[in-house]
């Protein structure tokens, strides 16, 4: 099946214009020292502006308040706005609202899609979505927080915790045991908590590697919270009970996708960066463009990202044509690549600065701290690599003797052509 990554020219003019708002508009916020009042301030003229332009939300379809732009079209976006944290979230799509958002047009229903969808894809609302537990990371099938039927009302206890925004959100999507007795990929659900529901105990904001030396009080968080006793409506279940996994997956696929989208723009402004710094340091007689291993760094650079960004065309593509269930493959390798060529580009720029890029006088120690973190979220590399090699291996059988041992080959290629052999011979 061939590949198609064209797109039309009126969606390559909003490209463009995505281009220089990003970098005019967006870039000058990232050096304010600004206290949330201040950047709503701020970023609302500027939200109005994407919503005019219909850039608002891109993810979702037209029927559910987004721009319906299909997974290429948002990973040519995304490569834009992932040059800066603050894009996403002034273009209506910043995590884990806009996964949210799709879980919820998914598998809400017309009540919850009124109550908590539409209100968030406004930017009314923040939403946090609440899975990672301290004995169930990578494997899901550990989780331990329950949900209890009483009545007409979900009794949820638990401890969960890197709860992303759960201390800037008004509810949580919550995925909890239902059913303790099947498989635990059928036993597990998802339900809405509003977050100031009693019970849901945000303890604290998790210190982590990546958190924001320049803008602390504008980041999200990642919370540990307890859920003692925690009672909410029944009809707050999305889709049916136990549908947790299948939901998780349809959520989680696409937001891979879309971080190793964002990663593609990240990587090309520290590219840029490193470029920069290539031309117009000297040193040693000359400029460090000159330098053999500057230019190694330059052209490996310039093939990986080049290569990363094919990758994520390609699964985009394939989730289009396909679906994401049927592009896991695609997505679990650009998850795994797209992290480890977003570190080794920034790493590349920081090396090149010297003492200035380990400062915070450039963006790129922030940028390196949050690539770190790339290829931990939405499950650790070794993960991803562990479940791919796993599906491809399944393609193959064992064999007692190699399919291309040349004897083997050999002895079926002269029995297969023994009457051009035999004949051949009589001539002689």
């Amino acid at each position: 099946m061939a590949w198609d990554f064209s797109t039309e020219p009126e969606f390559e003019k909003k490209l463009d214009w995505m281009r220089e708002f990003v970098r005019e508009e967006i870039f000058p916020i990232e050096t304010l020292d600004l206290t949330p009042e201040q950047y709503a301030r701020i970023t609302a003229p500027l939200k109005e502006q994407v919503k005019e332009q219909g850039l608002w939300a891109a993810h979702l379809p037209p029927e559910l308040g987004g721009g319906g732009f299909g997974q290429v079209k948002l990973g040519l976006m995304h490569e834009i706005l992932g040059q800066s944290k603050f894009a996403p979230g002034i273009f209506g799509n910043q995590a884990p609202d806009s996964g949210n958002a799709e879980l919820l047009a998914i598998g809400g229903s017309p009540e919850q899609k009124e109550q908590w969808m539409h209100p968030l894809l406004r930017g009314e609302l923040r939403s946090c979505f609440s899975m990672t537990e301290p004995g169930a990371g990578a494997d899901p099938t550990l989780l331990t927080t329950r949900a209890v039927l009483e009545g007409d009302e979900y009794v949820i206890n638990g401890h969960k915790w890197f709860s992303s925004n759960a201390s800037r959100a008004d509810f949580l999507i919550v995925m909890a045991v239902t059913d303790p007795d099947v498989s635990p990929y059928q036993g597990s659900s998802m339900i809405i908590v509003p977050t100031d529901t009693p019970g849901v105990n945000i303890l604290r904001d998790i210190p982590v590697m990546d958190h924001s030396t320049v803008h602390p009080q504008l980041e999200g968080g990642h919370a540990e919270i307890i859920y003692d006793n925690v009672r909410v409506p029944k009809s707050n279940l999305v889709g049916n009970p136990g549908d947790g996994f299948k939901l998780a997956q349809q959520r989680l696929g696409p937001g891979r996708i879309h971080h190793a989208m964002r990663w593609l723009g990240q990587s090309k402004r520290a590219f840029d960066m490193l470029c920069e710094r290539a031309v117009s340091r000297y040193a040693h007689g000359s400029v460090l463009a000159d330098k053999q291993m500057i230019q190694d760094w330059v052209a490996t650079s310039a093939a990986e990202m080049q290569a990363a960004r094919l990758l994520t065309l390609q699964a985009a593509w394939t989730m289009d044509q396909v679906g994401a269930s049927n592009s896991r493959n695609e997505i679990a390798m650009i998850k795994f690549w797209g992290a480890k060529i977003l570190h080794d580009v920034i790493d590349r720029a920081i090396q090149i600065h010297g003492s200035l890029g380990f400062s915070g006088d450039l963006p790129l120690e922030q940028m390196y701290r949050a690539a770190r973190a790339a290829r931990i979220y939405d499950g650790p590399d070794e993960v991803h690599k562990a479940t791919l090699a796993k599906r491809i291996l399944r393609g193959y059988e064992a064999k007692d003797v190699p399919t291309e041992h040349v004897p083997t080959r050999a002895a079926a290629a002269q029995k297969k052509f023994a009457q051009y052999l035999d004949l051949a011979t009589a001539n002689d």
